[in-house]
């Protein structure tokens, strides 16, 4: 087997992915990496706290590695901070890193072009199915997880909590990716095939939080979003 990470963001997604990727045997996975702000301790986009997260891995059995980017979060300290887990990893063997992304070739191009001169592999299990495909996939796989973050602008606080089950995913929206491919909400994994136990998990009541973003234009544009607290 070869040794590898895999980019742990807690959710569901993650969670077929590792299943699978533990499934076909060729990977000694030697951590669980996720992404948190460094200042609240919350994972980037899923917004976990690191006591959950640390909940996920004690019950898969792989150790959790942190890599603490500013609040502000922009590909340059990302860029750097990853680059330093990246030699951190190489040192002990690593040459693969293992993701669960689905469509996105910008996404992926951008991986394999911050990994490729380190000569990591970058493993996609899930890559080239279609959403429907991957959510077909889920449902039958037996793993629980609850919706965390919605986008405001296309799904509303009442999903936030929600079980991701046929119900739910039958109760969509037009227009909404059936896995939040594009953002529309984040999850938390609870239980899975690769957890030797389920975790218990507190969400809170739904806030908001919105965000301007600057445009190249320099126009700004306003982005709200659903949130929970988790204990």
């Amino acid at each position: 087997m070869v040794k590898a990470i895999f980019n742990w963001s807690g959710g569901k997604d993650s969670a077929l992915a590792l299943t699978r990727a533990l499934e076909c045997g060729e990977y000694e996975i030697v951590a669980l990496l996720t992404t948190v702000n460094r200042e609240s301790g919350l994972s980037s986009m899923h917004n976990i706290p690191q006591k959950v997260l640390m909940r996920q891995a004690e019950s898969i059995g792989i150790p959790l590695y942190t890599v603490g980017l500013t609040p502000k979060g922009d590909m340059a300290d990302y860029a750097e901070a990853m680059r330093e887990a990246v030699l951190h990893f190489k040192e002990q063997g690593v040459s693969h890193f293992i993701f669960s992304d689905i469509y996105l070739h910008d996404v992926r191009q951008y991986r394999e072009r911050q990994l490729s001169p380190y000569g990591i592999m970058v493993v996609e299990p899930l890559w080239g199915l279609s959403s429907h495909e991957i959510m077909e996939q889920f449902l039958a796989s037996g793993i629980e997880c609850r919706i965390v973050t919605t986008d405001a602008s296309v799904l509303g606080c009442e999903y936030i909590g929600r079980k991701i089950d046929r119900q739910l995913t039958d109760s969509l929206p037009s227009g909404v990716d059936v896995c939040g491919e594009n953002g529309e909400y984040h999850t938390v994994c609870l239980n899975a095939p690769c957890f030797s136990r389920r975790i218990s998990i507190q969400i809170s009541k739904p806030f908001s939080r919105t965000y301007s973003i600057r445009n190249d234009d320099g126009s700004t544009h306003d982005y709200t979003y659903w949130f929970s607290s988790l204990d």
